[in-house]
Formats: C-alpha cells, structure tokens, sequence
C-alpha cells in the first residue's frame, strides 16, 4: 500500500514537473520567436516598411480579434476560459483608459527601441525598469525599498552604462533606439504599478484588461500614426500584394498575444520568482543567439555589461521574494491593522 502511494506521488511529481518544462519552453520559444519576428517586421529588407506604428497598430488588430472571438465562444473548452465582457461600457471605459494610454506608449515605445537597436542589445536597452519601479513605488506609492535592493539597482545602472558605452564602441550604439529603450522601460514600470488599481473594475481578470487595452490602443494609436508620418509612407509602400508581408504581420500579431498568455501560464504552474529567473535567463538565451544569427562580434565588457545587468536582475526578483514572505509572516498590531 505504502509503495503504491510511494509511486502514486513520483508520478504526479514527474507529470508536475514535465508540464513545468513544457509551459517554461513554451513561454521561451513564444518570447525569443516574437523579438526576432518583430525585428524582421520593424528593419527587415524584406518587408522594408518605415512605419513601425503601423505594424504596432496592426499586431493589436490581431490581439484584439483573437480576444473578440474568444470572448464570444468563452474560450477554449479543456485549456482555459475566457472571461465575459465588452470595452464598449462607457463606465469600464473611463476607468481603463488612463492605463491603456500607457500600454499603448508601452509597445510602441518598445517597437520603435527593436527597430533602432539590434537584438543583442534589446535587452540591455530596456533593462531599466527595475530601477523605474523602485523609483515610482517610493513617488507614488510612498514603499521603501531595503538597502540590498537598492544596490540591485545600482549595479543594473552601471551595467547599462558599461553596455551603452561599449555598444558606441563597437559602431553599433543608436541614441534614438536607447531613448525609446528607457521610455518604454519607464512605460512598462508605470503600466505594472497603475495595473493593480484597475484591475477591480475589470473583475481582476488580466485576460479582459488585455482585451480592453488593445481595443482601446486600435483607437489610440490612429493620431500617433499621423503624428509619425506614417500616412504617405502607407500609400506608397508598393509591397500589399505579397502573401509574406501579411504572413508576417498575422503571425507578430499571433505571437504578440500568445506571449501573455503563455507568461501568465508560467506564472501559474511556477511562481512570481521562477517566472523572473527565467526571463532573464531566457534574456541571457536570446542574446547569445541574436549575435550568432547576426553575426555579430562583441568585446568581453559588452558581454561583462549583460551579465552586471542579468544577475542583479534575479538578485532584486530574490531579495523581493525573500523580504514579501518575511512581512507576510509578521504579526500586525491590532491598532495598526486596516479595517479593510
């Protein structure tokens, strides 16, 4: 009876641990498969369109539709189900908004930072939201961060300089690309923050707030579009006809959508943490390849620079774990506990 359970429970264990291996390498291939496809789409002689907001607009197009329909049959019966819901409530709406401003100035910001910069510097090209979020959580949410965490940031702000200076070095260094690289990271950190007190209004389902954002952002990125000038580039680009321009496009937005679902499944089947740890490492991963496939050489503090960045990157997502598990654990006076 006992080796029976014994071997009941290693099974389970074993199942546990290959569907762990195989949401983590989903999530990978999703990850690493958007930047490349993303930055074909953005500078590839290929597709050769300069209007990067446009393919943005097109990506949350596809998101939007796949969103839409799930919305109408509830999902995917036996994989997962899809909230109800409509961005189309006035009341919902105004409330999501404000947040959807920053998830479009997120992604464009991001597209434009891969259009300028090479893959192999994507990463250290947006590496700063670490930092921004400890900055906003002190501003706006008034939250201490320890002294260790602190220190995280620091050496991912040396790590930055080392690989911007190294990269300017190299001949490769884009001003333009790094400025929307730290617009977009400052984006992203504002976005998290921001994210949690909206959330109620749409019944804590991440999957709506996806959906609302990219039905809002269709609408929100027309004026940026015209703002960019990308109007006369549209009606003379010359390329509509080709079956792998719009292959490309569907499938950027495909995996645009596909990369939320998959983190979000990582974060199930691991933790807040081991999702981190494998961002960087899937970080580290998609580095190393884009200068294989680029052919790109790069000195050793270039290299130096992504791992100061990498490490103390997982360092700050540990330190954090560590410090919400021991505050968990404190006992609250009675006077000073919150009547909510």
């Amino acid at each position: 009876m006992s080796k029976h359970r014994t071997m009941e429970e290693q099974t389970d264990l074993c199942s546990r641990y290959i569907k762990i291996f195989i949401v983590v390498a989903c999530y990978w291939i999703v990850s690493i498969a958007t930047v490349f496809v993303n930055k074909s789409l953005l500078s590839g002689q290929d597709v050769a369109l300069e209007a990067p907001l446009f393919i943005t607009w097109f990506q949350c197009i596809v998101s939007f539709t796949i969103c839409f329909t799930l919305s109408k049959t509830g999902g995917i019966p036996g994989v997962f189900k899809f909230p109800k819901g409509t961005p189309w409530n006035l009341e919902v709406m105004w409330k999501v908004i404000p947040l959807s401003i920053m998830f479009t100035l997120m992604i464009a910001t991001n597209n434009l930072c891969l259009k300028y910069v090479g893959v192999s510097f994507y990463y250290i090209g947006r590496s700063l939201t670490t930092v921004f979020n400890v900055i906003f959580s002190w501003v706006l949410l008034k939250q201490k961060t320890s002294l260790r965490c602190i220190m995280c940031c620091v050496f991912i702000v040396f790590g930055f300089y080392i690989g911007v200076d190294q990269e300017e070095l190299l001949g490769s260094f884009s001003l333009i690309g790094t400025i929307y690289g730290v617009v977009g990271s400052l984006m992203l950190s504002l976005y998290s923050i921001f994210t949690k007190s909206v959330l109620p209004s749409v019944n804590q389902e991440i999957w709506l707030l996806s959906y609302y954002n990219n039905a809002y952002s269709i609408i929100l990125f027309c004026p940026l579009m015209v703002l960019n000038g990308e109007l006369n580039v549209l009606w003379n680009y010359t390329n509509y006809h080709s079956s792998y321009f719009w292959m490309q496009m569907v499938i950027g937005g495909i995996c645009g959508f596909a990369i939320g679902y998959v983190t979000s499944l990582q974060i199930k089947v691991t933790s807040p943490l081991t999702h981190n740890i494998s961002g960087t490492a899937k970080a580290c991963a998609q580095t190393v390849m884009a200068t294989q496939w680029y052919n790109e050489t790069k000195n050793s503090l270039w290299w130096a620079s992504n791992l100061i960045v990498l490490a103390s990157t997982a360092l700050y997502a540990r330190f954090k774990q560590v410090e919400m598990e021991e505050n968990s654990r404190k006992i609250i006076p009675e006077e000073k506990r919150s009547l909510v």
